[in-house]
């Protein structure tokens, strides 16, 4: 290229204005909108479903944990057994929904201590708040377990760590009485050592 061709292509490329030398800028989306929990009424259809029978005490129990909570953000569907003479140990295993449609097994095992006797068979739904990441759900949740059973029984009570709460809700065959202290350890696997 002649040397008078390159002086000209090099002036006509420092005349081009500064405005039509730069991309234009991609728009930045917008925030994603905060998650959406599950409605009462969601709740009590999968409960419904699940349990076979909206009884009262189910019905009940569904009420206060809205009232008290609010919108979970995810849910467990599982059936879980437990037995106790003072000591206990629960083993449970479910599948976890999550508010944007994903959902997985889960299994948990935990022991308990306290004036506590019996065995049970239960089926539980779980409801978990403020869950904003998965792995946060596989942990030991400490609680205190106040419950009488009887057949057709149902019981709530909460389990917290960090943000994260959980509300069991169960209803049972057997029978079982009094008020013990544990934790419930959430998991991928199976386990059958209940620590």
């Amino acid at each position: 290229m002649p040397l008078f061709a390159r002086l000209l292509l090099c002036t006509s490329l420092l005349s081009t204005p500064l405005w039509a030398q730069q991309p234009t800028p991609t728009p930045t989306p917008p925030p994603a909108a905060p998650e959406e929990g599950y409605t009462q009424e969601e709740i009590v259809d999968e409960a419904e479903a699940f349990f076979g029978d909206m009884t009262e005490g189910l019905a009940k129990a569904i009420e206060r944990a809205f009232s008290e909570m609010g919108e979970p953000n995810a849910y467990i569907l599982g059936e879980e057994v437990s037995a106790a003479i003072g000591v206990g140990a629960r083993y449970g295993q479910g599948t976890l929904s999550l508010a944007e449609g994903e959902s997985r097994p889960i299994f948990w095992q935990g022991p308990s201590i306290g004036f506590d006797t019996g065995g049970n068979a239960s089926k539980v739904m779980a409801l978990i708040y403020n869950l904003d990441d998965v792995s946060k759900l596989y942990q030991r949740y400490p609680g205190v377990d106040g419950s009488l059973y009887f057949i057709a029984g149902a019981s709530l009570n909460y389990l917290r760590s960090g943000d994260v709460t959980i509300a069991p809700i169960r209803t049972g065959v057997g029978a079982r009485a009094g008020v013990s202290v544990g934790y419930l350890h959430f998991t991928k696997k199976q386990s059958l050592i209940p620590f």
